[in-house]
């Protein structure tokens, strides 16, 4: 009751609104919390860089996107960039040469080096002559594991003539990139797509030690310089003349020229039929095998991919 004896309405007022005011207050602090608590899509920090793809497959170290945020980074860190400058210079003046970051080809030019491959290299004709003796003795046991008798006339120069055969599909062993390459590098300002389709591929499986052959389309955007148009098959030449599998010889091509091009970009496609797919295991001699390397501007924009891929045809099929 007021003084005069009239009902106080004042107390009832602010009682009745009371509810109404704090369930919207609390929907207002809610819609601020999800917001301050809101994280980005996929459970990614803010502060994470965004991936290029849902699956992030090896590739070449320099093939990054910038981004704003390195950027500023960058800029930062300006001091320590000059060091490394001039260390690069340094060597350079030297005469020495670093390895790079290519895991493809070695310090000197050699392409996924190892003993092996050094020693068959560098051997004189005696150690040739010892090792084609060893595999003409192991091509001979292989004839008598199977059944055959070596000493007959149409199996007597067998074993010699396997084993100069395999030393000559994998030759590419011995050969150089930089050789290969041979300086054909021009400064010509271009920096429109260069393709170079329809490349005859015949390499060997090194699970069965079969063939497998196809065709190996080649594309690059330069960066002001252009390569030698021969040297592109030459190079798929010289990976494929390997025991090899399809997918790590359309990997190796492409590295290897964005090694030694330095363009915008590098995509490589092969299309093949294996052997040993063919004449035994499934047997399907109606199938293929398409695979493909996409480095640099090939990966990042989806536009320049498929003018690639519609120009050799690979979309049409």
């Amino acid at each position: 009751m007021g003084q005069h004896g009239a009902p106080d309405t004042s107390n009832a007022r602010s009682a009745s609104s009371s509810p109404a005011l704090d369930g919207k207050r609390a929907k207002s602090s809610k819609k601020r919390r999800q917001t301050d608590d809101a994280e980005p899509a996929n459970g990614q920090d803010r502060g994470a860089e965004r991936r290029l793809s849902l699956s992030k497959p090896a590739r070449d170290l320099r093939d990054e996107p910038s981004t704003k945020r390195q950027k500023k980074h960058a800029k930062g860190d300006g001091a320590s960039a000059e060091g490394k400058a001039k260390g690069k210079a340094k060597a350079t003046a030297t005469g020495s040469s670093t390895r790079t970051n290519s895991p493809v080809i070695d310090f000197d030019g050699l392409s996924r080096p190892s003993f092996g491959t050094r020693e068959r290299l560098e051997e004189g004709p005696e150690k040739q002559a010892a090792r084609m003796e060893r595999m003409k003795g192991a091509v001979r046991t292989l004839l008598e594991c199977v059944g055959e008798d070596p000493d007959r006339e149409g199996l007597l120069a067998t074993p010699e003539r396997y084993a100069k055969a395999m030393l000559f599909f994998t030759q590419g062993y011995q050969q150089n990139v930089r050789d290969i390459v041979n300086g054909a590098i021009f400064q010509e300002g271009h920096n429109e797509m260069v393709i170079v389709k329809d490349i005859d591929v015949f390499s060997v499986c090194e699970h069965h030690l079969v063939p497998f052959t196809g065709k190996m389309h080649i594309a690059y955007i330069p960066r002001n310089a252009v390569i030698g148009i021969s040297k592109l098959p030459r190079i798929a030449e010289m990976f494929a003349r390997r025991l090899q599998i399809q997918e790590r010889l359309t990997k190796e091509v492409a590295n290897a020229i964005f090694e030694v091009l330095q363009p915008q970009g590098v995509a490589v496609v092969m299309e093949s039929s294996h052997l040993c797919m063919v004449m035994r295991g499934v047997q399907k001699t109606g199938s293929s095998t398409v695979t493909s390397c996409v480095l640099g501007c090939f990966e990042r924009r989806e536009k320049t991919r498929n003018e690639f891929l519609s120009l050799v045809g690979v979309n049409h099929r």
